[in-house]
């Protein structure tokens, strides 16, 4: 029996490239665009743990350089409440992760060209933020790996799943998906809400954050992230919720 889908980019727009292509049509359009505006404002231009010495940590560590901006790392959105989609609930939570065999399962239904061209990118091995997504509270609960490279995804052909794509064809099958395995919880939750104040006080200051796509493609259910990103991220976790 297959996992229940994990598609998080409904409303995203098709890339240029393949302008005949038929994305699927949901009812749920604009879900973490939505999340945004359930999420408390912070003040702009404010950041409650202040990035500089996490900064200075960073360029003791590498002598000051600045790195290459690459992509390295991933954050994965799913929805860890009961939503039913053409009659099946697409609910998924970082808990119904760990109770899979081994703790891990194929992260399928993307229909957003960009978040499948991000998923065929992923490399083996490489992290990834699991990421509540469309709930009262967004945010970062936990982080996963990458365990098996970009496939094509079964369930574009399956007439009963609601990802069902008609128009994608097994010879040249147009979606894919990886295989993810739960790594461990963060040490605590890390809030959407938090997450975008140090995302506003670094646009003003220059911080790690001031890029992040969270932020700039909210629909993307696939995002990437840099190394300082991702090492930013992770080190909120470190500090007291405020």
């Amino acid at each position: 029996m297959p996992w229940p889908s994990r598609k998080r980019d409904k409303g995203a727009v098709a890339d240029k490239k393949e302008p005949d292509a038929k994305i699927a049509k949901t009812k749920e359009e604009t879900p973490d665009t939505e999340e945004e505006e359930k999420s408390t404002k912070p003040p702009a231009g404010t950041s409650k743990s202040g990035w500089k010495n996490w900064k200075k940590t960073k360029e003791s560590d590498s002598g000051g350089e600045e790195s290459k901006i690459t992509y390295c790392h991933w954050l994965l959105k799913s929805e860890p409440e009961s939503r039913l989609e053409k009659g099946v609930d697409v609910k998924f939570s970082i808990d119904d992760l760990k109770a899979q065999p081994n703790h891990t399962t194929f992260w399928d239904g993307v229909r957003n060209y960009q978040a499948r061209n991000f998923l065929r990118a992923m490399k083996l091995g490489q992290q990834a933020f699991f990421y509540h997504s469309n709930c009262k509270e967004p945010g970062i609960v936990g982080i996963v790996k990458i365990v098996k490279e970009a496939y094509p995804d079964h369930t574009q052909f399956d007439q009963k799943d609601p990802h069902y794509d008609s128009s994608s064809r097994k010879e040249n099958p147009k979606w894919s998906m990886v295989d993810v395995q739960f790594v461990r919880m963060t040490k605590r939750f890390i809030p959407l809400s938090e997450i975008k104040a140090h995302h506003l006080a670094h646009k003003a200051d220059g911080g790690p954050l001031k890029n992040m796509m969270l932020f700039s493609r909210q629909r993307l259910s696939i995002q990437p992230l840099t190394q300082e990103e991702f090492d930013f991220v992770l080190s909120l976790e470190e500090e007291k919720p405020h």
